[in-house]
């Protein structure tokens, strides 16, 4: 019984040592396959140095997309000076549906949505 429940501790302990591992192979930055696009009015950001070099950048702004509709949010970050964030700006932001405070800018390269199909039968055609 005794040895039972030695493997049963090191099971546990093997899997608290593997699980932020797994976590941060899940994707960029922890993202989940299950977030979802929305973009961001810039609200608030911290003045950028004078360094060249990546700098944290506090963000405050409103997240706009299909489960939240203007959700605060504030986030210090790392970014590059060349693209630092300005008062007013909208910014495509990927997010958490589950929560919308874990979120991160869109991915560069982020594939567009795909357009809509032919309507179905005995429809009329969608007009724009």
């Amino acid at each position: 019984m005794f040895e039972l429940l030695v493997l049963v501790v090191l099971i546990g302990a093997l899997f608290l040592l593997a699980a932020p591992w797994i976590r941060r192979r899940r994707g960029m930055g922890g993202m989940g396959s299950d977030w979802v696009p929305g973009t961001m009015l810039v609200t608030g950001v911290s003045p950028r140095g004078e360094d060249a070099a990546e700098q944290f950048v506090t963000i405050t702004g409103v997240i706009n997309g299909p489960t939240v509709n203007e959700h605060v949010v504030y986030q210090r970050m790392v970014v590059n000076p060349d693209n630092w964030p300005t008062m007013g700006q909208l910014i495509d932001v990927v997010y958490s549906p589950k929560n919308p405070d874990n979120w991160n800018f869109a991915p560069p390269d982020a594939p567009l949505p795909p357009p809509p199909g032919p309507p179905p039968p005995n429809q009329p055609p969608h007009v724009h």
